[in-house]
């Protein structure tokens, strides 16, 4: 066991919010920058302009446990709020907004973010999603590209618990996760290919930057990715939840499989690696339905609800939950499946407005609202 100490498992959760208008509910095109600097003097390096200026980023710092990211992120969406109300602004935790349109929109100004849109021309300009992203420390390299190939299996159940994108422009997609719809467009997206080491992983990046395609990892925008400013492997797949609490029982959940597969390795077991084929049909399934029409256990060769693979996986995964400190927060998972996901709830809520009659973007509005309340419930 000294040649191959545990992981640290530490934790950092990155998180992307949309700042609206409450009155018209429309996205802010172009908010005060002042906004921004009452932001940073709030948490100064832990909240950041995104691609687009009506986006916002957090980040917690480097957390040893899942309630101090928690706690933190708890924090970080305070702060924001406030802020975004004190310039007569709210958020919303969404992956897509109900009706806003891309055209309008401006990106930051700065280097990466003109250089990206000039790069991928309209595909970036048409990047109006939010996402969470879950970083989790695992210092040694080889066996952080050993998890990642694992863990690609396990990547279409956490973004069906996490869907809040089903409307875009003001139409129901009929997608629970229409955010990785859009995202698809981008170059170097999706589950990524299964490497023998991180000496393979390397080698095939460098290719990429010697041609001059890329500067540097950080443009490999997978679903789960070794990332290339910290020693950690960061999941990237879900969308941002509407709900902080789910958020975290996603993270928890991630955490413990990583903890789970590397457990068994030390008992010289590894989990299937499936083909990217086969693991890009479950994510397409959870893009598509979320839970409600389940994903194919390729051990047994058929479609199963998603309530029978959640349960599964929890009896998978507790032993490890419990020796994280994280069981109640992966448990609530069952909560999520029970109450449906923010995508799940904004539907309804859209259906309703219009069976009462309602119009399209009126029903669209009562959404928004719904999402401003929901993103700060529970803190």
């Amino acid at each position: 066991m000294a040649a191959n100490p545990e992981p640290s498992f530490t934790l950092g959760i990155e998180e992307e919010y949309l700042l609206v208008d409450p009155v018209t509910r429309d996205l802010m095109v172009e908010p005060p920058a002042s906004l921004l600097e009452a932001c940073e003097k709030r948490a100064e390096g832990h909240i950041s302009p995104e691609f687009m200026k009506c986006q916002i980023e957090v980040g917690t710092p480097v957390c040893k446990t899942i309630q101090e990211a928690r706690e933190e992120l708890a924090f970080l969406r305070t702060a924001v709020s406030e802020e975004a109300r004190n310039h007569d602004l709210a958020i919303i935790a969404a992956a897509t907004h109900p009706f806003a349109t891309w055209r309008p929109q401006k990106t930051t100004g700065r280097q990466r973010y003109d250089q990206l849109a000039r790069d991928i021309g309209v595909p970036a300009r048409r990047l109006l999603i939010c996402a969470m992203h879950v970083h989790v420390g695992i210092e040694d390299e080889n066996l952080r590209i050993d998890l990642m190939n694992q863990a690609r299996y396990f990547l279409p159940h956490l973004l069906a618990l996490s869907t809040s994108s089903p409307f875009w422009q003001g139409q129901d997609t009929g997608l629970k996760s229409y955010r990785l719809a859009v995202f698809n467009e981008l170059p170097r997206t999706g589950i990524p290919e299964d490497y023998r080491g991180f000496g393979e992983y390397e080698q095939h990046v460098n290719a990429l930057v010697q041609a001059g395609a890329i500067e540097d990892g950080t443009k490999l925008w997978w679903d789960i990715r070794p990332s290339a400013r910290f020693p950690t492997l960061e999941m990237r797949i879900s969308d941002i939840c509407t709900r902080l609490d789910d958020g975290v029982t996603i993270a928890a959940l991630y955490l413990s499989i990583l903890r789970m597969l590397w457990r068994l390795k030390r008992m010289n077991v590894t989990w299937r690696r499936y083909k990217t084929l086969l693991i890009n049909e479950n994510r397409w399934r959870a893009m598509r339905y979320g839970l409600d029409s389940g994903l194919i256990d390729f051990g047994r060769g058929e479609l199963v609800p998603y309530a029978e693979l959640l349960e599964e996986i929890l009896a998978l995964v507790r032993e490890d939950a419990e020796a994280l400190g994280c069981w109640p927060e992966v448990e609530r998972a069952r909560r999520i499946l029970s109450r449906r996901t923010s995508a799940d709830s904004q539907l309804r809520l859209y259906n309703e407005a219009r069976q009462s009659g309602a119009g399209s973007q009126e029903a669209c509005a009562r959404v928004v609202d719904w999402l401003i309340e929901e993103t700060m419930a529970g803190l």
